[in-house]
């Protein structure tokens, strides 16, 4: 991977285990958290997998450059940028934006160590699953916001917004 210029983010929910989906499907439905999803990412390029785009109920998400990593050529999809490789999905996200990977697996692991921040929602439960996120070495990261959101008649679970940056290491 040659070096880049891009503010790279991941954001995802992560259950216990690092758990992030079953079937092509999130694990739970937390509305906060898709109110979190939609308000951080609007205005960005988001960054995902065919499979990812595929689960979207409505296909593209609205007011985002949506950008579908595939090795399929030929495919196309409405409203979406097509990409075919890591490098080519950068060039096609805007200079001075963030851009944001959303998913699935595959591409969360191919983008995790060039990320430079993670937007958590750790949702404490656990849950069957056949889709996971690469494991976090926190010795890496500095969280730099935390917010605990407790159980209750709104959310079937209880969750953590945390946001973590990549420290910075020097090349001595």
């Amino acid at each position: 991977m040659e070096k880049h210029d891009k503010k790279i983010s991941i954001i995802v929910a992560i259950a216990k285990d690092n758990a992030i989906g079953k079937d092509n499907k999130l694990l739970a439905y937390i509305s906060d958290d898709l109110k979190r999803f939609k308000k951080i990412t609007t205005g960005h390029p988001v960054i995902m997998g065919r499979n990812t785009f595929l689960s979207l109920p409505k296909g593209a998400l609205p007011n985002r450059i949506n950008i579908v990593l595939t090795d399929k050529k030929s495919e196309k999809f409405d409203n979406c940028v097509m990409a075919f490789s890591i490098e080519d999905a950068l060039k096609k996200c805007p200079n001075n934006k963030e851009c944001f990977v959303i998913g699935g697996a595959m591409i969360y692991k191919q983008f995790f160590n060039i990320s430079d921040k993670l937007y958590l929602t750790k949702i404490h439960a656990k849950f069957d699953a056949d889709t996971f996120f690469p494991e976090i070495d926190y010795n890496n990261w500095d969280i730099i916001e935390k917010i605990d959101i407790e159980q209750n008649e709104k959310n079937k679970y209880s969750f953590s917004y945390i946001t973590l940056k990549r420290k910075i290491v020097s090349s001595n």
